[in-house]
Formats: structure tokens, C-alpha cells, sequence
């Protein structure tokens, strides 16, 4: 499903960006202005989530013209969120993988009763956060 919700932004005194999204209500902040946009749509996706998992009905969505920000210097955008696509990125479904290793290596690893499996999901994420 997708979804967009209205965010007031805030510029703060360090350049970073506060973020509030009312319809929830719900608040973050980013580095910089992108940051903030994605980590605003990180937010209402969880939120989302967690009211669809406890069986919470989601507030509708403001109109746009209708939300004010609190403070002068903030602005109002729409923060977009594709549930589906999320769900897709951070879904924990296994997924078969046939692997080659030597027999010497298979033996030992067998010995020690080490999982292959977690340990190869160890070392990928190990190898992707680098």
C-alpha cells in the first residue's frame, strides 16, 4: 500500500531538521534536509506498521492545506511511504542458497556443530556493513 501523510519540518540552529508528522503523532530529525524526508517516511512506515500489526485503524491523512508548522521557520510536505516496497526490503523470509566449500572445511565445521547457515548470514552482514 502506499500512503502519504503531511510533516511540518523545522530548520534547527545546528542547519539539522526536526520533523513532526501530526496525523500520528510522531517526530524525528535528520542531518540535513534529505535526511530528514527519509527518515520522516521511516517513521510513519513504522508507526504504520505497528497499528496494522495491533489491529489499530490508521488516521486519515490531513489535507496538506490544511496543516500550519508551530514555529516560523518550519514548512509542510508530504512524506510518501510504499509499505509494500519496505516490507519487500526488510522481509526475514529464508531464502535457499547452495554453497561449495571444501570437504576438509565442511568436516571441521561439522565437528565444531557450527551453523551454516547463521554463520554465513554473520558474515554477509559483516561484509555489507563495510
Amino acid at each position: 500500500m502506499r500512503y502519504t501523510y503531511p510533516a511540518c519540518f523545522y530548520q534547527e540552529d545546528d542547519g539539522r531538521y526536526s520533523v513532526i508528522i501530526p496525523d500520528f503523532p510522531i517526530g524525528t530529525f535528520g542531518d540535513d534536509l534529505a535526511d530528514a524526508m527519509y527518515m520522516a517516511a521511516d517513521a510513519v512506515t513504522g508507526r504504520i506498521f505497528l497499528a496494522l500489526e495491533e489491529g489499530e485503524p490508521l488516521p486519515e491523512p490531513s489535507d496538506i492545506k490544511t496543516v500550519e508548522p508551530e514555529r516560523k521557520n518550519g514548512f509542510v510536505s508530504l512524506v510518501y511511504v510504499d509499505t509494500d516496497d519496505f516490507k519487500a526490503n526488510h522481509e526475514e523470509k529464508p531464502v535457499k542458497k547452495t554453497l561449495t566449500i571444501p570437504s576438509w572445511l565442511n568436516k571441521a565445521a561439522e565437528r565444531k556443530n557450527i551453523n551454516f547457515s547463521a554463520t554465513l548470514r554473520d558474515a554477509l552482514l559483516e561484509k555489507i556493513a563495510q
